[in-house]
């Protein structure tokens, strides 16, 4: 879609303890991730998501955490460390082209891709790279800014997740975001 990556300075706002009251991490993702899971935060940033999936999957869990941006890591391994989960976090810096994640085949029961995948410039090869890694029957929660990204443009990133594997199971209300559930189909 684009070749904008969201500044730095910016995953300070987008980790802001108020955006809480808008987007609470723990209510979105209470019905996908459990105690024990390998789960998944495409564009991590500094880890508003990350912390709390942390925190969800317990001891027994891992969370895995893909950015491009190096500093955004460091904040999120910093946090991470503060929150005691740091043991429990995968942070993986990816390229543009390459997400990075050819050795986790079939290994990881959640992903997460918030209002990240209008960043992507190869929309269809992402979901390509992300389809091995999941278990058969993952679900993906993939959540897009109404303001950046219109109808048009995440029907036609829905329409992509398609062709690669991927069945739409519902759109779930979060506010201010297009948003579609989607399940690696079984084989």
């Amino acid at each position: 879609m684009a070749d904008h990556v969201c500044p730095v300075w910016v995953g300070y706002l987008l980790a802001s303890p108020i955006r809480k009251y808008f987007q609470h991490p723990q209510k979105i993702l209470k019905p996908y991730v459990e105690k024990g899971m390998t789960v998944m935060d495409i564009g991590s940033a500094m880890g508003f998501f990350t912390l709390p999936m942390a925190h969800m999957v317990k001891e027994d869990g891992r969370v895995i955490c893909l950015d491009v941006q190096d500093k955004m890591l460091m904040a999120l391994k910093k946090k991470a460390l503060n929150e005691d989960v740091f043991e429990r976090i995968d942070p993986r810096l990816c390229s543009g082209d390459d997400i990075g994640i050819t050795d986790l085949e079939s290994q990881v029961d959640f992903a997460l891709a918030f209002a990240v995948l209008h960043e992507i410039r190869d929309v269809p090869r992402f979901f390509l790279q992300l389809y091995p890694a999941l278990k058969p029957n993952a679900r993906v929660l993939i959540a897009e800014p109404k303001g950046h990204v219109s109808e048009s443009q995440f029907s036609t990133t829905l329409s992509e997740a398609e062709k690669a594997g991927f069945l739409e199971l519902g759109r779930p209300p979060i506010f201010r975001s297009r948003t579609a559930l989607l399940q690696k189909k079984g084989r």
